[in-house]
């Protein structure tokens, strides 16, 4: 050919091997990454055929970081994480402690230095955000109250990671082999030179929450009143590499660090969902050629070389991890059921994983054999992770069977799902029970307290069920599908049942239980479309209005309302 299609050719076979690895991943129920990761083994050159250029991958990879990092911040919610905040911040810590110290004497034990071996615990304690949502979504337990501690654990694990890339560069600059000489730094050293690199990032950070936080927000605001779809996605694409580019030019700190940042300052905006959804088919892209160019460092020979060390790795990633995360939960007073999905959650490594392995293989911090044996359990954990998943369900109905002591795990009561017996009984005769505190729900009852109408609320979020109880509000935490919750808030006794929660799914059920328990109920529903207004209706399940109806009736009110003056 007469120019070099060295890109374009590492490009088709990258996306092309992908697509074919991750459609057969998605047929045997696997998470797709699991397909871009054996793509990238498949165009590496430890396979025969094709080898896709390691340098280009390599750069293509870092703009993946990116933009999955600007993803995470873009979605990143402290309102999420402070729901959960009492279990999933303690929790993760401790976790993280708990495997890392694990990971770090098995490490020793194989020789590694002091640094790689933390390198090399960390690696394994950190599960994938990315994996985890994908398949709570797909089993249908994102909204639950156990997927929301699952996500809200993984979210501090997230936090964690930030930390320690900002770091691991210091640290490599004392204790990598490229400084031969600092090796015997002084304490006084090491804490000066952390010191400053913490100084730079609280400068950044100071600028991003000052400046970023206003300007980012408006520069957001201004290309989108151009009305042009193209220049929206180039200022939202430009934004995250532009700030993680000289984030790391001025600040020295990592690409992944800057886009965060830049994430977290544009969702402040209210245009911060159309970022997310126009930014999403790039981000998806760049992000399946980071694992496909994670695959392609990965040695498979590692597999029969060292199958004993690959069999401690795994090990330590699912018993590990699951292990803490189970016991941790069940200390927390949880039940069994919320131990196990968390535990299971926990039970799989992934992007983090990749991103510290490399930076520690690129700082000559770990060995090759390290991070192969690394990559190689994430792959392995990655496929077993949506299997497990699968598990728990009959590995509680079996732990009930045979065990007094599972059935006594399972059974605990979360104390936020009884009504506090210092609720006065007056409140509780003729009440509306609302199910669902959101935007809508928060209106609905702010609205009925107007009038003295008395309520009791059901809500999926622990947080703001505890921070209803302070003001006096009877509330009640659970998924509102299960009986128990209703009949907590008294539904047998209440007058009118407000279904004001986004998700139809489990409507039904709430339906059905209401009206055993009180044939007389009125019910209110809250319908996402036409279509929907029109099944409720059908059903006979009550009254059902959409958003958007009332939002159309009260804007052409003002209309006429204006028209008549």
């Amino acid at each position: 050919m007469p120019h070099d299609v060295t890109l374009i050719a590492t490009l088709a076979g990258g996306f092309g091997l992908a697509l074919i690895f991750g459609l057969a991943a998605s047929y045997l129920k696997m998470p797709p990454l699991l397909g871009y990761l054996i793509a990238g083994v498949m165009i590496g050159p430890a396979t025969p055929g094709f080898v896709a250029d390691i340098g280009l991958s390599q750069q293509l990879a870092e703009i993946g970081v990116m933009l999955l990092m600007f993803g995470v911040g873009l979605h990143f919610s402290f309102d999420d994480l402070m729901a959960v905040k009492k279990i999933a911040v303690p929790g993760a810590l401790l976790q993280i402690i708990v495997v890392t110290a694990l990971g770090f004497m098995v490490a020793s034990y194989w020789d590694l230095s002091t640094i790689g071996a933390i390198i090399f615990g960390l690696s394994l304690s950190v599960a994938s955000t990315v994996v985890l949502l994908r398949v709570l979504e797909s089993k249908g337990l994102l909204e639950t109250a156990n997927g929301q501690i699952a996500v809200g654990w993984l979210v501090v694990e997230d936090l964690v990671m930030v930390l320690a890339l900002v770091l691991l560069p210091v640290l490599a600059s004392i204790y990598g082999d490229n400084a031969a000489a600092t090796q015997q730094a002084s304490s006084g050293d090491l804490l000066s030179m952390i010191g400053i690199t913490l100084a730079k990032v609280a400068a950044f950070i100071a600028l991003m929450l000052v400046v970023g936080k206003r300007l980012l927000p408006k520069m957001l605001w201004l290309v989108a009143k151009s009305g042009s779809r193209e220049l929206f996605t180039l200022a939202v694409i430009a934004t995250a590499i532009g700030v993680a580019f000289f984030s790391a030019e001025l600040f020295d700190v990592s690409f992944a660090l800057g886009a965060f940042f830049a994430g977290m300052m544009l969702g402040e905006s209210e245009l911060s969902k159309r970022a997310a959804d126009e930014s999403l088919p790039l981000r998806d892209a760049f992000a399946v050629l980071f694992f496909v160019s994670v695959g392609m460092v990965f040695n498979p020979e590692i597999i029969w070389q060292e199958p004993l060390k690959l069999l401690i790795v795994i090990s330590i990633i699912l018993i590990g991890n699951m292990a803490v995360g189970v016991l941790l939960v069940l200390l927390f007073n949880y039940p069994l059921g919320t131990a196990l999905t968390v535990g299971v959650s926990l039970a799989q490594i992934g992007e983090f994983s990749f991103i510290l392995a490399g930076m520690g293989l690129a700082m000559n911090l770990i060995p090759n054999e390290v991070y192969s044996l690394i990559l190689a359990g994430a792959i392995l954990s990655i496929a077993l992770n949506s299997f497990l998943f699968n598990g728990i369900e009959p590995a509680l109905v079996w732990a009930r069977k045979r065990s007094h002591l599972a059935r006594k795990l399972d059974e605990r009561l979360d104390p936020l799902s009884l009504l506090p017996t210092t609720v006065n009984e007056s409140l509780l005769h003729k009440q509306v029970v609302i199910v669902g505190y959101g935007r809508v729900g928060k209106k609905v009852f702010e609205s009925l307290k107007a009038h003295n109408i008395n309520c009791v609320i059901a809500e999926k979020e622990r947080g703001m069920v505890e921070e209803l109880r302070k003001q006096n509000i009877p509330a009640v935490t659970g998924d509102a599908a299960d009986p128990f919750v209703l009949i907590q808030a008294h539904i047998a006794r209440a007058a009118i049942l407000v279904i004001a929660t986004k998700d139809s799914i489990d409507i039904s059920k709430m339906v059905e239980t209401a009206r055993t328990l009180n044939p007389e109920v009125k019910i209110f529903i809250r319908a996402r479309s036409p279509e929907e207004i029109e099944l409720y209706e059908k059903e006979g399940w009550g009254k059902s209005f959409t958003p958007e109806d009332e939002l159309a009736a009260r804007i052409a009110g003002e209309v006429i309302a204006e028209m008549a003056k």
